[in-house]
C-alpha cells in the first residue's frame, strides 16, 4: 500500500529534554529512513502543524529540537512523555553524509540552526576515521541559549571544536564573538578537499559562506540548508518559493554552487 504523504501519523513522546526556557528537544517514536536535515511536520488539531528538523536519529526514534514561538509551538510544550502527537513525513533531501567522507569536514552553525546538522556532527565524532579532520564552530547568544550542552564534551574531545557566544565573558569552554571571526584562521594541508556545511540565520550564512570562499574554498565545496522557510512541505502551499525552486521539495539542503541564490 502506497503511503499517503498528506496524511499524519500518531507518533509518542518518549523522552523531553530541556535545553533552555523556551527550547526543548521531544523524543518522538519513528521506524523508518531518516537524514539529519530532514524535518517532520507536527500537528495537534484545532492548533495546526509546524515544520521540525530532525536532530538526532536513533534506534526506534527520532529527536525534533522545538523553540517555544507561536501558537502551534506553544501547545506542543502542552505534551509530554507518554502523550502522542501527529507527525508527518521526513521531508526533504538532508545532509547525505557520503558527500563528506574522506574530506576536512567543517561545521558552522548559529543557534537553532545547530539542530539539523547535529545529526552530522554526532557521525563524525563516532566515525573519525571517514573523515580528514572535523571542524565544528557554533554560536549561541549567551551561555543560557546553548543546545545540546551535553555533546560538547564529546565533540571537544573528537574535533576542533570552536564555541562561541555573542556577549559575555571568554572561558575555557566558549570564545566570545561571531562565528565569522574564526574561519579565517582554519588551516587544511590541502583545501581542495574541505567539505563546508553551513546552517543559522541569514546573515550569519552570508557572511560565513564568504568567509569560507575568501579562505580559498569553491562554491561546489559548500552546502547549505535552508530548514527556515519550511512550511507545508510538500511544494504546494508556494512559502518556501524562491524563483523556481521550492525549498521543500529541491532542498532545504543545497549545495552552494546550485544554491547561492537562495542567501545571497
Amino acid at each position: 500500500m502506497t503511503k499517503n504523504e498528506y496524511v499524519p501519523f500518531l507518533s509518542k513522546v518518549l523522552e523531553v529534554i530541556p535545553h533552555t526556557a523556551i527550547e526543548y528537544t521531544f523524543r518522538m517514536s519513528y521506524e523508518g529512513d531518516v537524514l539529519p536535515g530532514q524535518f517532520f511536520e507536527v500537528s495537534i488539531p484545532k492548533f495546526g502543524e509546524a515544520p521540525i528538523s530532525v536532530s538526532g536519529i536513533g534506534d526506534g526514534f527520532v529527536d525534533l529540537t522545538i523553540r517555544k514561538v507561536g501558537h502551534v509551538t506553544h501547545e506542543i510544550f502542552e505534551h509530554y512523555v507518554g502523550d502522542t502527537l501527529f507527525v508527518r513525513g521526513p521531508y526533504g533531501n538532508g545532509f547525505d553524509v557520503n558527500n563528506y567522507k574522506g574530506k576536512d569536514v567543517v561545521i558552522v552553525a548559529g543557534g537553532t540552526g545547530v539542530s539539523p546538522v547535529r545529526g552530522v556532527m554526532n557521525y563524525f565524532t563516532e566515525h573519525t576515521d571517514e573523515c580528514r579532520s572535523l571542524t565544528i564552530i557554533n554560536g549561541y547568544k549567551s551561555a543560557d541559549d546553548i543546545l545540546f550542552k551535553d555533546d560538547y564534551p564529546r565533540y571537544k574531545e573528537k574535533a576542533n571544536l570552536i564555541l562561541t557566544l555573542d556577549a559575555g565573558e571568554e572561558t575555557a569552554d566558549h570564545h566570545i564573538g561571531l562565528v565569522t571571526k574564526y574561519i579565517p584562521d582554519l588551516q587544511f594541508e590541502d583545501l581542495s578537499q574541505v567539505a563546508a556545511i553551513v546552517v543559522g540565520p541569514p546573515a550569519m550564512m552570508h557572511f560565513s559562506v564568504m568567509a569560507l570562499l575568501q579562505l580559498g574554498l569553491e562554491d561546489r565545496q559548500i552546502w547549505i540548508s535552508q530548514e527556515r522557510k519550511m512550511c507545508c512541505g510538500l511544494g504546494k502551499c508556494g512559502h518556501c518559493r524562491i524563483g523556481d525552486q521550492y525549498v521543500c521539495l529541491d532542498g532545504p539542503v543545497f549545495n552552494y554552487e546550485k544554491g547561492k541564490h537562495l542567501i545571497d
